[in-house]
């Protein structure tokens, strides 16, 4: 036992003087980020200072991706890059705090997705609405913005779609979060005199079976998200609602069910969005928007150039044109970055086909 003793308080030992060097580390690594501030500012007139560009997208994914190469255990990959991501965020914090407006209120999933591209240092001021986003970014209120694109499950979110063919806003990166759905509700509620589940339509689609199972005759409400129905589970006994975690936390009510969504695998992927072009990353994916001539083999016409130079496709979607009948835009994203040659071949070639193109950006593919 003596043996043990010991052999456990020279662990501790080990573990303190670790962490003594660890907590050195990352203010020696803060100060850094503060001399790369200096330098960036040093480099421009006062009156250009304002427009000093401090978080790079592609700089951060490349570091993502190396930390992840690098990683040898027993930590997995992911778990060492989310501590990266939140050492990054807090140095980044002390250079330019990031102004970040994302579809709320506060607890939704596109409130967790700005904070694990961003990290908890990030200033995430929450808007009513998509459109809203959209407006805040152009008009400089914020940095960054953060939208929901797809669902594994449900499919494109058109609204965000129909938003890019009119802002002038370019997609600067990606971030896919696992929607894991959990039965909320109030502290003092007994879950057999529930009276009614809230929650967003595509939560309430998305946990279908389970409801239909479990709650048959429960009525569904679908409200304007996730987030409001935790909020109306905290204010009401015989209210449950579908949310996330983070929801819960924050609107202070308790978890029945955990994992109640009807796919293992139900992930929604968001697009950052901002006023700056992205630099190459090494691993990028670009987006467009174009609308062909309404003849035969335009689709073909349109796909054909990706094949030649060899470009793969990760997704293709339709929208009806705003301006002409039974016209449609095609909604592209591909792999490659659109400085890449062979991407520029492919865009001297759509816009002289074209009836309509326009760049939407060029961004490193997700890192976590």
């Amino acid at each position: 036992m003596a043996d043990d003793a010991l052999t456990l308080e020279s662990l501790r030992n080990q573990i303190d003087t670790l962490d003594q060097q660890i907590h050195q580390l990352l203010n020696e690594r803060a100060k850094c980020a503060q001399n790369v501030a200096d330098v960036k500012l040093a480099e421009v007139a006062p009156e250009e200072r304002a427009s000093v560009k401090f978080y790079r997208p592609e700089r951060e994914a490349q570091v993502l991706r190396k930390v992840k190469d690098r990683n040898q255990g027993p930590l997995s990959d992911d778990t060492v890059a989310h501590i990266f991501r939140e050492v990054m965020s807090a140095c980044l914090a002390l250079e330019q705090p990031l102004n970040v407006a994302y579809l709320g209120p506060a607890g939704t999933f596109t409130h967790a997705a700005a904070i694990k591209h961003f990290g908890h240092a990030v200033v995430a001021n929450s808007v009513d609405s998509i459109d809203q986003v959209f407006s805040e970014v152009e008009s400089g209120e914020a940095i960054y913005g953060v939208v929901p694109v797809e669902n594994s499950t449900e499919g494109m979110v058109n609204h965000t779609l129909d938003n890019f063919i009119k802002s002038t806003v370019s997609i600067c990166g990606e971030v896919e979060l696992a929607v894991k759905h959990m039965l909320l509700v109030n502290k003092s509620a007994d879950t057999s005199k529930i009276t009614r589940i809230c929650a967003h339509q595509q939560a309430l689609a998305q946990c279908r079976n389970y409801l239909d199972k479990h709650w048959p005759n429960v009525p569904r409400v679908a409200v304007s998200s996730n987030s409001r129905a935790a909020q109306l589970a905290s204010d009401e006994v015989g209210t449950a609602a579908i949310a996330g975690d983070m929801a819960a936390e924050i609107y202070n009510v308790d978890v029945a069910v955990e994992n109640i969504q009807d796919s293992a695998q139900n992930t929604t992927r968001f697009l950052i969005v901002g006023r700056e072009q992205v630099e190459p990353s090494g691993e990028d994916k670009t987006s467009i928007i174009v609308s062909m001539r309404n003849e035969p083999g335009a689709l073909f016409s349109l796909l054909e150039s990706f094949q030649r130079e060899e470009i793969m496709l990760t997704r293709i979607d339709t929208r009806p044109s705003p301006t002409e009948k039974w016209a449609y835009l095609f909604f592209i994203e591909f792999e490659g970055h659109q400085d890449e040659p062979a991407i520029q071949r492919i865009m001297e070639e759509l816009s002289e086909r074209s009836v309509y193109m326009k760049m939407l950006g060029s961004y490193p593919k997700a890192a976590l």
